[in-house]
């Protein structure tokens, strides 16, 4: 079942459940997703798919920002919970620790010459981890051991 098939099933649940902050979110990610698909000249794969999920848990998690920021707490925490609905649908990501073995390996490996080569090893190093950890977390990870 692909990624579009699950969101539409589980929108048919949440409208049964009552779930409106669940069918709400669900409906705007799977808008996204299908506007992605009619733009795009081939068919997307699931990971296409999970890469707009990601675009759409950033949006929310700037949303909670800016309303924690101007102290509405009501839709704040309405968009904690529809990240928790969005987050569900992802695949976990790496930890720090691991993020970082895979550095540490890489740069044994490549033998870098200080942070002229950052570009070099980020390179290798997302290329490794896919979509599974946060590029600006590699990015520090990657600086703090070519120092």
């Amino acid at each position: 079942m692909s990624l579009i098939d699950t969101f539409r099933k589980d929108m048919i649940s949440a409208t049964k459940d009552g779930n409106t902050d669940k069918l709400d979110i669900l409906k705007l990610a799977l808008a996204s997703m299908i506007n992605a698909q009619k733009a795009a000249s081939e068919e997307l794969k699931d990971v296409d798919f999970e890469k707009i999920l990601k675009k759409e848990v950033k949006k929310v998690k700037d949303s909670i920002v800016q309303f924690s920021a101007i102290g509405r707490m009501e839709l704040a925490n309405r968009e904690k919970r529809q990240l928790e609905v969005l987050e569900s649908y992802l695949p976990k990501e790496m930890s720090s620790e691991d993020v970082a073995k895979i550095v540490k390996r890489i740069i044994s490996a490549i033998k870098p010459e200080g942070s002229k080569d950052m570009g070099r090893v980020m390179g290798v190093v997302m290329k490794e981890v896919a979509g599974r950890a946060d590029g600006n977390i590699v990015k520090e990870i990657v600086l703090e051991h070519l120092k």
